[in-house]
C-alpha cells in the first residue's frame, strides 16, 4: 500500500476548492433570510399604501358627513346605498355611459392599428423601418401637455370638439406609441418558422397576420390592452380640453373624470361627501374588476417575451 503525503499548502488548497463549509452555508442562509424579510416587509407596506385609501373610499360611501369627519377608518353605523343612488341621479350614470361609448371604440382601434404597425416594423425590413420605429417610441416621451394648444385647434378645425369621434381619434393617437413599442418587442420573439410555413402554403400577408401571428400574440395583446384601458379610463386632461360645450345648445358629453369634478362643484357650500365618495367608488370598481380578472394574463404577457 502506497501512502501519499501532501504538503500543507496542497491540503489547504484542496479544502478551499471543495464545497462550502457549514459556517459559510449558514452565512448565506442568514443573508437570504434577511433579504426575504426586507422584501416581504416592503411589499406589505406597499400593499397597505394601496389598499387603505381604497377601503377609506368604499367605507366613506356608506357614512354620513359627521362620520367621515370623525374617524377615517371606522365602520359605518348604517349600511345603505343611498349615496350611490344620489350620485347616479346627479349625473354619474351619464358620465359613465359617455366613458363607455368612447372606450368601446378607442381601445379596439388602438389595439388593431398599434398591432398592425408593430407587426410590420418587427417582421418586414424596408428602408426607413428604424426611423419609423423610433418615431413611434419618441412619441411616448413627448408630454401631452406640450401639445394641448395645437391639438385643440387641430380638432376644432375638423369640427370635432365635444364629439365622441374627436376624442376617440385623439385617444388612439395618444396610446399608439406605447402599443407599438410593446407589441414590436413581442412580435420579434415569435417563431419565424411558423411565418415561413404560412408563406409556403400560399397565405397572403393579411391572412398571416390575422390568422397566424395575431393569435400567437394573444398574451401581449391582453397585457397592452389592459394598460391602454386603465390609461384611457383615468385620462383627465384630454377630455377637459376637448369635451367642453362650445355653444349654449351644445350638449354636455363629460366623461367620468370630468363628471367627478362637476359633482364636487355642484355641491357648493352644502357638502355631501358620501355622494362624492360613492362617485369615486363607482369609477374605481370597473378597473379593479378588469385588472383582477386578467391579472394572470397580464403577468404571462409581460414575461412570455423574455422566456421565449
Amino acid at each position: 500500500m502506497t501512502t501519499v503525503i501532501k504538503a500543507p499548502g496542497e491540503a489547504a488548497a484542496g479544502r478551499s476548492g471543495g464545497s462550502a463549509g457549514p459556517q459559510e452555508r449558514r452565512g448565506r442562509g442568514s443573508e437570504g433570510a434577511v433579504l426575504n424579510v426586507f422584501s416581504h416587509g416592503f411589499l406589505a407596506l406597499w400593499a397597505l399604501l394601496i389598499v387603505l385609501p381604497l377601503v377609506w373610499l368604499a367605507l366613506g360611501s356608506f357614512k354620513t358627513d359627521a362620520q367621515i369627519g370623525g374617524s377615517a377608518l371606522s365602520w359605518p353605523s348604517n349600511w345603505n346605498f343611498d349615496a350611490f343612488g344620489r350620485a347616479w341621479d346627479k349625473g354619474i350614470g351619464d358620465y359613465f355611459a359617455n366613458t363607455l361609448i368612447v372606450m368601446a371604440f378607442s381601445v379596439p382601434l388602438t389595439m388593431l392599428l398599434g398591432s398592425m404597425a408593430a407587426y410590420v416594423l418587427a417582421r418586414y425590413p424596408f428602408p426607413g423601418n428604424r426611423f419609423l420605429y423610433y418615431f413611434f417610441v419618441g412619441g411616448a416621451m413627448f408630454p401631452v401637455f406640450l401639445a394641448l394648444v395645437p391639438l385643440f385647434f387641430m380638432v376644432k378645425r375638423f369640427d370635432m370638439l365635444n364629439t365622441y369621434q374627436g376624442l376617440i381619434l385623439v385617444y388612439v393617437a395618444y396610446s399608439m406609441p406605447f402599443t407599438v413599442f410593446f407589441m414590436h418587442s413581442f412580435f420579434r420573439t415569435l417563431p419565424t418558422a411558423v411565418h415561413e410555413a404560412a408563406v409556403i402554403d400560399g397565405a397572403s400577408d393579411t391572412r398571416i397576420f390575422f390568422q397566424v401571428m395575431l393569435p400567437m400574440a394573444k398574451p401581449g395583446l391582453i397585457s397592452v390592452g389592459i394598460f391602454n384601458t386603465l390609461g384611457q379610463w383615468n385620462q383627465y386632461i384630454l377630455p377637459t380640453v376637448l369635451m367642453q360645450p362650445q355653444t349654449g345648445s351644445d350638449p354636455e358629453r363629460y366623461l367620468l373624470t370630468q363628471g367627478l369634478i362637476q359633482l364636487q362643484q355642484q355641491q357648493g357650500y352644502a357638502t355631501d361627501l358620501p355622494v362624492l365618495f360613492a362617485g369615486v367608488t363607482i369609477a374605481m370598481i370597473p378597473m379593479l374588476v378588469v385588472y383582477l380578472s386578467f391579472q394572470r394574463q397580464i403577468q404571462s404577457g409581460l414575461t412570455s417575451a423574455t422566456l421565449k
